[in-house]
């Protein structure tokens, strides 16, 4: 076979999504005649068919085409806004793909979330976008490998070997930390919750890594109720070691909010005599007094991200596992003020 033959031979649907500057998924709307892709795109991507020589394998088009055109979303809790946000995103783009979301809540239990997975592969469903429950153990990955189910892994990672989609947690506590920092502070404590999982030790080892390249404490950790309700009342967690801290970090908003109310019970004044930051930035951030500072993972975005990994994996089954890991941005309010001399 000339060379020539055996290069076109190997042109891959991501050689021509790359190309053409556009989605793996794109690509394949295109190949099958999806009204989703507008007319521009479409000629694009086309001619860069053409001009690659890509070959459209109908023997694997066929195997694609038994589906069932929804795709399944297991999330580890509900109630946190933040899953609200990620969710739309996930949505934003399945439903351009011509696709419908089934969603289930595994309550972060391994045991559910087992059940629920079944539940979706007895649904037929395409593919899982799947925030895994703690404690989910690798080997849980190669038993769906086995089922041959698409899956992506997203916020939370188990393995290198399937696709994964999240935020960089560690720079993100860096950010606010060297904020706080930068306004004096140097006793900051940082809130933590729930179950431990990958996106909780890294949010715990970027802490301290700030903490400790500043010269401050990297120990000031505390763990507040995991039920929102009864976060307020665990405000006096905050004061209970000798040296009183000045700020705090949480490790979500949820966290935020409710310490939020219960230094307004202690008589402090956020943004006054005592700073807070949040991480996620849900919407509820820019609605509170005083405006919650926040480290933004944009949820929205992730779910994007996530969406588009599952897609492409549908399109492609055999390319390689990929990461998209965001950056995070610290979004400054009115929740943090200035250290005072009385507070040093």
């Amino acid at each position: 076979m000339p060379s020539d033959d055996r290069k076109k031979s190997r042109v891959t649907l991501l050689d021509v999504a790359r190309h053409a500057n556009v989605s793996r998924a794109t690509a394949s709307l295109v190949i099958r005649k999806s009204p989703l892709v507008g007319a521009e795109t479409r000629a694009r991507v086309e001619a860069t068919m053409r001009e690659l020589g890509y070959v459209y394998n109908m023997g694997a088009a066929r195997l694609r085409a038994e589906r069932s055109h929804t795709v399944g979303v297991i999330v580890p809790n509900l109630t946190n806004p933040f899953f609200a946000e990620l969710l739309s995103g996930i949505e934003a783009v399945i439903d351009a793909a011509g696709m419908v979301v089934i969603l289930a809540n595994s309550g972060d239990l391994v045991e559910r979330q087992d059940m629920v997975m079944r539940r979706m592969r007895e649904h037929g469903v395409d593919g899982v976008i799947l925030c895994p429950a703690a404690g989910t153990e690798p080997e849980f990955l190669d038993h769906v490998d086995e089922w041959k189910l698409p899956l992506v892994q997203v916020l939370r990672h188990i393995s290198d070997t399937a696709d994964y989609a999240g935020v960089d947690y560690a720079a993100g506590m860096h950010q606010a930390v060297d904020y706080l920092a930068s306004l004096g502070h140097r006793k900051i404590v940082f809130a933590v919750h729930g179950p431990i999982h990958s996106a909780y030790l890294e949010r715990i080892e970027g802490f301290r890594e700030a903490m400790v390249s500043r010269g401050f404490d990297p120990d000031r950790i505390i763990r507040v109720p995991y039920q929102t309700a009864q976060i307020p009342a665990s405000a006096q967690l905050l004061f209970d070691s000798p040296e009183k801290p000045t700020a705090v970090i949480c490790f979500n908003d949820v966290i935020a909010l409710g310490l939020s109310a219960g230094l307004h019970d202690l008589g402090l004044k956020v943004g006054e005599n005592f700073s807070l930051v949040g991480f996620d930035d849900v919407a509820e951030a820019d609605v509170i007094r005083p405006r919650l500072t926040s480290v933004s993972t944009a949820p929205v975005a992730i779910g994007e991200n996530a969406a588009r990994l599952l897609l492409d994996r549908l399109a492609d089954p055999l390319c390689p596992p990929r990461r998209v890991v965001k950056e995070t941005q610290l979004h400054i309010r009115q929740s943090c003020a200035k250290i005072t001399i009385s507070a040093l």
